[in-house]
């Protein structure tokens, strides 16, 4: 049986390898009066940034795949109002997928 720490760390492990990590890895470095450090830190996730460099093509192709899934589903053609945040990420989705083949 594993311990709780081990199962949040198997969590947070999971979550970044399905996130393609950090984009910009790179660490911190701070200075206390008594104490200071170099501490890691993450950055955007590669999935954001993959999200935020989606150009207007990319989203008009995932729109469209949206918006024949919706007719089939639902018979009508309307788009959720947050469809072009679902269409980048569906982007980032496809480009984290290419990158593992």
């Amino acid at each position: 049986m594993i311990t709780f720490e081990e199962a949040a760390r198997q969590d947070k492990e999971r979550a970044l390898r399905s996130s393609g990590g950090p984009a910009f890895p790179h660490t911190i470095e701070y200075r206390g009066i008594d104490c200071g450090g170099v501490v890691p830190h993450g950055g955007m996730t590669l999935r954001d940034y993959f999200a935020v460099q989606a150009n207007d093509e990319d989203i008009k192709a995932q729109v469209e795949i949206m918006h024949f899934a919706n007719q089939k589903r639902y018979g009508a053609s309307a788009l959720p109002s947050d469809w072009r945040i679902k269409a980048r990420y569906m982007h980032a989705d496809a480009m984290l997928k290419a990158r593992e083949a």
